[in-house]
């Protein structure tokens, strides 16, 4: 297991820390969602705000990017069972958080930290699609792991996962704000039509 690599007990889902379960409930929840089908599959609602900007921009980057997943395909074709979990935390550490002098990361961003889920989902669906089905819980706890070490301690500077959520979760659009502003218009006119009526028939 790659909770291995990582010193120190690790809960994963069962953390003390709020920040810490987040991020493995992050990993469980998009992980099982893209082997599921995504947003076609049989998933119900996401269990929090920060599983649903993580569905709904998962989705987005598919859909506005593919060219973003066609080559991870050709990345993971040599991948087996054995080495699913250190080839994604080998190419997370490569292309998302690499080391600066020092020893130190470069500066969290919100992109790379959606890209580390995104990624592991690619990695879980490859997986999936060659009935390597005992690597998935494995892969979760990988991400989670890898989330709580890297991730973290920078964004617990941050105000934790709200910055998440703000950057990605789904933006109401203009015609949304407009039909919520006619619902409520409609309303207040009903519930002043009720009141005239109740007062005329009182008065």
């Amino acid at each position: 297991m790659c909770q291995s690599e990582v010193p120190g007990a690790r809960l994963g889902l069962n953390s003390p820390d709020p920040l810490v379960r987040e991020a493995f409930l992050m990993a469980h929840d998009y992980i099982d969602y893209v082997t599921t089908g995504g947003a076609d599959g049989a998933m119900g609602p996401a269990p929090t705000a920060c599983t649903t900007a993580l569905r709904y921009a998962g989705d987005e980057l598919l859909t506005r990017f593919p060219i973003f997943f066609r080559r991870w395909p050709r990345v993971f074709k040599d991948v087996t069972e054995n080495t699913a979990c250190p080839t994604l935390m080998s190419i997370l550490d490569e292309h998302f958080f690499p080391p600066v002098p020092g020893g130190r990361r470069r500066d969290l961003a919100w992109s790379a930290v959606l890209s580390v889920y995104v990624l592991a989902g690619q990695m879980a669906l490859h997986c999936h699609e060659r009935d390597m089905l005992e690597v998935l819980p494995q892969l979760k706890e990988c991400v989670g792991s890898y989330v709580e070490r890297v991730i973290c301690p920078e964004i617990r500077d941050k105000g934790g996962w709200i910055g998440f959520v703000s950057r990605f979760g789904e933006k109401q659009g203009l015609e949304g704000q407009v039909k919520k502003g006619c619902c409520w218009t409609l309303l207040a006119l009903a519930i002043g039509i009720i009141i005239y009526f109740l007062w005329k028939r009182i008065a």
